[in-house]
């Protein structure tokens, strides 16, 4: 638990030293091989957010937004929601490394269930007791989640890739969102997402129309 601690607070030391470097506009998140997701792979539109499994305002879109989320655009094929870990404080860090523990097509239920149960054990002195309860109800044994808190290589990636999103993404607080690269932060209610998604949606049709018309004008 000492190691979780020692990355969180060198963690820190780096961000208040980078913190006002700005974020280049030309960048944005992309899906990497290691990446947790719920939908398809060739969804039109991917949704990256980062969060906090502490975040009182993600367990909101948790909770709120995301089942229509999930029936409206995920289940079918219109999005891709990509996990990324941004941890605010030392339980999101211990319960972000639980939640990696079990199979990557589990990590979705995982997730739900500590937003779930966030009240539970996010602002315990030491949330694990609790955490292991959850995490025992999807499968995992006290010997795997003991390995995955002690697993500091995990730790660090997490905690870079905090980093990498604050410095070079301009991410700030939870949760912020990128919508195939349109950056949109708070726990927005689902119409206002789901507008938004109605943009980008229209903007993809858009320059396909235009393509279909112009095929059928030279066949024509």
């Amino acid at each position: 638990m000492r190691k979780i601690w020692l990355v969180l607070a060198a963690f820190a030391l780096i961000r208040a030293g980078f913190a006002a470097a700005p974020a280049r506009a030309d960048e944005i998140p992309q899906v990497v091989p290691d990446d947790r997701t719920l939908g398809k792979a060739d969804a039109p539109i991917t949704i990256i957010e980062f969060f906090s499994l502490t975040c009182p305002h993600c367990a909101d879109f948790s909770q709120h937004t995301f089942p229509k989320l999930k029936k409206e655009w995920i289940d079918t094929g219109k999005v891709r929601l990509v996990y990324r870990d941004y941890p605010l404080d030392r339980n999101a860090l211990k319960a972000a490394l639980i939640a990696r523990c079990g199979p990557p097509e589990r990590y979705p239920a995982f997730v739900e269930t500590l937003f779930q149960q966030q009240l539970v054990w996010a602002a315990q002195p030491d949330p694990v007791p609790a955490l292991r309860k959850i995490a025992k109800l999807g499968g995992l044994s006290d010997e795997q989640v003991d390995k995955c808190l002690a697993d500091d290589a995990l730790s660090k990636t997490i905690v870079a890739g905090e980093f990498e999103a604050q410095k070079k993404y301009g991410v700030e607080s939870t949760p912020t969102f990128f919508v195939n690269g349109k950056k949109l932060v708070g726990a927005m209610p689902y119409d206002d997402l789901a507008a938004e998604l109605g943009k980008v949606s229209a903007a993809i049709a858009s320059p396909t129309k235009a393509a279909n018309a112009q095929t059928n004008q030279v066949q024509q």
